[in-house]
């Protein structure tokens, strides 16, 4: 956090894998109470690794080619493709982290932030599931962000209307249950991260 905020992606393109988070600044409604002009508040936090390194195959911890970088320009590609959202409402910070340290970190920023785009609209970080292979559910960041091609062609089975329902219904949980919703938030955490761990 003492690092940034940085535009996304960032300008100059660098080496290393590590964590990261967006922040939002803009005026789209149903994020009112997550819009950060201070980039205080992530609404997404994620990391990138290196091929291997889920496996233990990263030699001596080092990392080569921008593989940060990249996920945030990947990220910065899903923000312009979207119909309601501007990508000049978007900052990042980032840190590069020795890939031992990646899951730590990442599980740490999910629970200290509780982002919406982790926890309640999932499905900002996919990718194209690819040819033959769109027969799952339209992510509900998609559902409330229509734009990125592939996922016209899943299936159309949620809508803009309960995702912000659903938005709506994790403000109040937090608002008078926050226990519960930290509790829930580390449920979630864990289990994104859990595929990174050996």
């Amino acid at each position: 956090m003492a690092r940034g905020p940085f535009a996304l992606p960032p300008a100059q393109p660098f080496t290393g894998a590590g964590v990261y988070a967006l922040f939002y600044k803009g005026n789209f409604g149903p994020y009112r109470r997550v819009r950060s002009p201070k980039s205080e508040r992530a609404i997404y936090v994620g990391s990138a690794v290196p091929a291997g390194s889920r496996k233990g195959l990263v030699e001596g911890g080092k990392v080569s080619g921008p593989v940060l970088y990249s996920r945030l320009a990947h990220h910065a590609g899903s923000i312009s493709a979207a119909t309601n959202l501007d990508l000049a409402d978007f900052t990042c910070r980032y840190l590069v982290v020795t890939p031992l340290w990646i899951t730590m970190a990442e599980r740490f920023l999910i629970t200290n932030f509780r982002p919406i785009w982790n926890l309640v609209i999932e499905g900002f970080g996919l990718h194209d599931p690819g040819k033959g292979r769109h027969q799952g559910e339209i992510p509900w960041w998609d559902s409330l962000h229509p734009g990125r091609t592939w996922a016209k062609r899943l299936r159309q089975t949620r809508t803009a209307a309960a995702a912000i329902t659903r938005l709506d219904e994790w403000f109040e949980m937090q608002e008078s249950h926050p226990e519960a919703a930290r509790k829930q938030a580390e449920r979630i955490a864990d289990k994104e991260v859990g595929e990174a761990r050996p």
